[in-house]
């Protein structure tokens, strides 16, 4: 049963530290004025061995909060001489780094114990990670940590180490720590499996603790920690929800009024003046970016700016960094000796980085828990208030951060996407399993299915995945794709085969897939450069791209090599960034539909009243005149009544949204763009969360477009544009390339003839043609031959230990892995429901994708909660079509130029709502 800690306990805080040993509580009571919240509730149940899931913001406490149980229990054992030569608990985070932060900040409490009761020195920690010498791992064996911190990939290799495996079996607690980032991972799935497999092996019932920030539902996130038990029956957790406890400021920031008019280098320097601002009021300020490139661009400004010391104090970090620079400035930052950081996402994670007095966001963080997150660096202790401040440089992501700041300012967090049932994480395991011993497969079967993940996994998909291991599938053994298990299916037994598979196991474990540049060649093998594997991935056939200032259509590619023609003039259709960029989270996208037809209901509702205030016309304070002049124009309200609505729209926003006045009024003016658009054209229904507007439009080059304006992120818009793409194509026997953002997704149709009425009708079809029953299967069809589902068939393949990275000590080429790969998976096409194959499958269409919440709104149409309603804009996009338009040509262009486009763009619907 799930049950909450403050519906169980109302301690004192004195009640609490009475529980702890003694020496333990002599030294809270002399280090602490008082317990916080997370520590108030978690301490009494982690006592009292219920399985604990605490989420809390960062500086309140929340990791002395699960180990001070664990620290009393072992310190009270020190002090009898009971302590053992065994792992008492394991504590488990997703980063090495972060590992030893832990360590450290362990030793310091356990060295002032030392100082009160010298017994406490024999309490030991240790780290083990892939880092750890063999010499370490080797003292370790003679003197095991009895707090062992370590990552699920090594604590997957020592569940089948033969001797230390001995030293887990006693361990009574377990520590998941940023539970949020293990959870939606494959990284997750795998810590999933190896926790049921350490509780297999434990003399007693693990008690398990979870530890985020930032965590939504928490009930789905306790039942990840905690599992089933044998017969299905969910198992007991206690959760600590204490997220809000702590005092936030956010406000979105918009560095000019009119976002649209503004010149690029007005908005530039209008943005670093904000942040130049905000660094000099500040000791230390952490600036977030979306991507890698953009930090060093923010980097390289503020250097240029002489804001604060560009050598000693201010630096960049993110992943593409040496770890010795990436550590220089953690340490730097923990000494208060950094001014300014500019970083990527390196920095998110409870990462010991000291004390921040506020956060920067440059463009939207795409999701509320990302968004808490960050802004949580700040003002590190309960009583100091986290500071963050948005900056949004065009229309969509001020909407986004301001839709952002109103839920995480009233609390509400967007629910994480657990994956479930991943086989090749399973075929993984099953071999560790059967290296440890025989196995009946019903008890395996059993084990598996304790595991939150695998829940709902059926028996014939464990079966596959056996008969796949065991080398059954004989075609693939021409390829060295041999046996791992055994597998008996009459005795219903499996177990390790051959005395390699210990070794394959323990140098292939993990489900992170290997880093590469693909190189792109033009078709008569000239070397034009290269491109990220994630880039290429999105790639299909007819897209363009630039690479070098110059624009290529892409062809094919094979292994890491792809083949390119020259497309000069041509629109490019997926920007570079594009792999880089975090997905805007289905709730975050739900919530600014939601806000976008509240807007347009206050605009409608004051524009057809005309009392909109002083001077309205319901005020009685226009003339005869101005009156006649309303009535043979057909509108409701004057130029200048419509400002005052607007302004009084503005202010609201302002204090529901928590923006600048800046911001408040872009808004105000985008959405009113937008309105007044789709006036003059005859519609009626504003887009919203509910009404889905399908634009059809005409571009530059005579090309028509469907543009559909869904705002549900870019997981479910990738979902739903493939399979209406797949559609059309089928329909209209030719290509059709796919534009996807996070707000909207543009099918390019090619020209069809003048009569635009036949491209409304055929978008009828088209649209009527996809429903809840056969997206899956039509998006299964769409995805077969694309380098996306190539490029994941290698990392399942990987994971599955079907090609291997490691063999006999040799590292395997991510070029030679990549080919091995390409040749299996023609093999596996032809066999029915090969495991690894139906793995890519469900990773690209439910993780990197999102078929179900797709499927979900193609219901909610059915069942009429929305609708799509279908309108021809013909050679004028409208305003909310803008920055998807625009963004295939970000790569070709500068900035100043992509801002001209944007402006062109606009003031071509300024001219058509003037015409009308």
């Amino acid at each position: 049963m799930i049950r909450h800690a403050d519906e169980l306990y109302t301690y004192r805080d004195e009640d609490v530290i009475g529980m702890l040993d003694n020496v333990v509580g002599e030294w809270v009571r002399k280090r602490f004025r008082s317990l916080t919240p997370p520590q108030r509730y978690s301490i009494p149940s982690i006592l009292q061995g219920n399985n604990t899931l605490v989420a809390s913001p960062t500086g309140s406490g929340k990791t002395l909060s699960a180990f001070l149980s664990i620290i009393s229990e072992l310190v009270s054992l020190a002090r009898r001489d009971m302590l053992e030569d065994k792992v008492y608990c394991i504590y488990v985070s997703p980063l090495r780094s972060l590992n030893n932060d832990i360590a450290k900040n362990l030793r310091e409490p356990l060295e002032e114990l030392s100082a009160i009761d010298a017994s406490v020195s024999n309490i030991r920690v240790g780290v083990r990670t892939g880092d750890t010498l063999q010499s370490e791992r080797a003292r370790m064996l003679r003197k095991p940590p009895h707090i062992l911190i370590t990552t699920p990939e090594s604590i997957a290799i020592v569940l089948c180490a033969p001797k230390f495996r001995e030293r887990l079996k006693d361990a009574r607690w377990v520590i998941i720590d940023e539970i949020h980032e293990l959870c939606s991972s494959k990284r997750g799935v795998h810590l999933s499996l190896s926790l049921e497999r350490l509780q297999e092996l434990c003399t007693n019932r693990l008690v398990r603790i979870g530890l985020s920030a930032t965590l939504h539902p928490l009930e789905e996130v306790a039942r990840f920690l905690v599992g089933y038990e044998d017969d299905g029956e969910e198992r007991d957790c206690v959760i600590v929800d204490a997220r809000f406890v702590k005092p936030m400021s956010i406000i979105t920031i918009s560095p000019v009024r009119d976002i649209v008019h503004a010149k690029a280098d007005e908005l530039n320097r209008r943005m670093y003046a904000l942040i130049k601002d905000v660094i000099r009021r500040n000791k230390t300020t952490l600036i977030f970016t979306n991507t890698r490139s953009g930090a060093e661009r923010v980097v390289y400004h503020l250097s240029k700016m002489n804001v604060v010391d560009a050598d000693d104090e201010l630096a960049a970090h993110h992943s593409s960094l040496s770890r010795e620079i990436r550590l220089d400035v953690e340490d730097r930052l923990k000494n208060g000796k950094m001014r300014a950081v500019v970083t990527s996402t390196s920095l998110e994670l409870g990462i010991d980085i000291g004390s921040i007095d506020a956060v920067v966001q440059i463009g939207s963080p795409k999701s509320i828990a990302r968004c808490i997150q960050r802004i949580g660096r700040s003002g590190h202790s309960l009583e100091l208030e986290s500071k963050g401040y948005l900056i949004a440089m065009d229309n969509d992501d001020l909407v986004e951060d301001a839709v952002m700041c109103m839920n995480a300012m009233r609390g509400k967090i967007d629910s994480v996407h657990i994956p479930r049932n991943c086989l090749d994480v399973l075929a993984q395991h099953v071999v560790g399993l059967a290296i440890e011993r025989r196995w009946r497969v019903d008890d395996a079967y059993r084990l598996v299915r304790r595991s939150y993940c695998y829940r709902d996994l059926s028996m014939d998909s464990f079966k596959r995945v056996l008969r796949y291991l065991a080398g059954m599938y004989k075609s693939l053994e021409g390829h060295k794709v041999y046996g791992k298990i055994w597998y008996d299916e009459a005795t219903g037994e499996f177990g390790k085969r051959g005395s390699t598979a210990r070794m394959i196991y323990a140098t292939n474990i993990g489900t992170i897939p290997d880093e590469v540049a693909v190189k792109v060649y033009t078709r008569d093998g000239k070397w034009v450069g290269s491109i990220e594997e994630e880039f290429l991935e999105r790639l299909s056939p007819g897209d363009i791209f630039v690479l070098g200032g110059k624009t290529y259509e892409f062809i094919s590619s094979k292994g890491l090599t792809a083949v390119v023609r020259s497309a000069e003039g041509m629109r490019p259709t997926i920007p570079s960034w594009f792999s880089e960029m975090l997905p805007l989270s289905f709730d975050l996208g739900e919530e600014i539909g939601r806000l976008r037809g509240e807007i347009f209901s206050m605009l409608e509702e004051g524009i057809k009243a005309g009392e909109m205030g002083e001077g309205g016309s319901g005020s009685g304070g226009s003339s005869n005149k101005e009156k006649k002049r309303r009535k043979g124009k057909g509108r409701g309200s004057s130029a200048r009544d419509v400002e005052r609505l607007k302004d009084r729209i503005a202010r609201m926003l302002m204090e529901r949204l928590y923006t600048d006045e800046n911001a408040s009024h872009a808004i105000v003016e985008y959405m009113y763009a937008q309105y007044r658009f789709l006036r003059v054209l005859g519609i009626k229904d504003d887009p919203s969360d509910r009404n889905l507007l399908v634009e059809h439009y005409i571009d530059e080059q005579g090309k028509h477009n469907l543009i559909f304006h869904c705002v549900f992120g870019r997981r479910v818009n990738d979902a739903l544009a493939r399979a209406y793409a797949y559609v059309a194509r089928v329909m209209m026997r030719r290509n059709v390339a796919v534009t996807v953002s996070d707000s909207a997704f543009m099918l390019t149709l090619g020209e069809y003839g003048e009569n635009g009425e036949d491209i409304i009708s055929i978008a009828e079809r088209i649209i009527a043609s996809v429903n809840s029953s056969n997206i899956r299967s039509l998006l299964l069809n769409a995805i077969k031959s694309t380098e996306m589902v190539r490029t994941r068939f290698r990392h399942c393949a990987t994971r599955s230990l079907m090609v291997l990275r490691n063999y006999k000590g040799y590292e395997v080429t991510v070029a030679r892995q990549q080919t091995n790969a390409e040749i299996l998976m023609r093999l596996c096409e032809k066999l029915d429901g090969f495991p690894v194959l139906e793995e890519t499958y469900r990773e690209v269409m439910e993780d990197l994708m999102d078929v179900n919440r797709a499927a979900q709104v193609l219901k909610d149409v059915e069942e009429g909660r929305r609708r799509f309603i279908i309108f021809n804009a013909r050679d004028v996009p409208s305003p909310f079509s803008h920055m998807l338009i625009v963004s295939g040509y970000s790569d070709v262009v500068l900035m100043e130029d992509r801002k001209e486009m944007l402006e062109a763009l606009h003031e071509m619907v300024m001219r058509r709502i003037s015409a009308c």
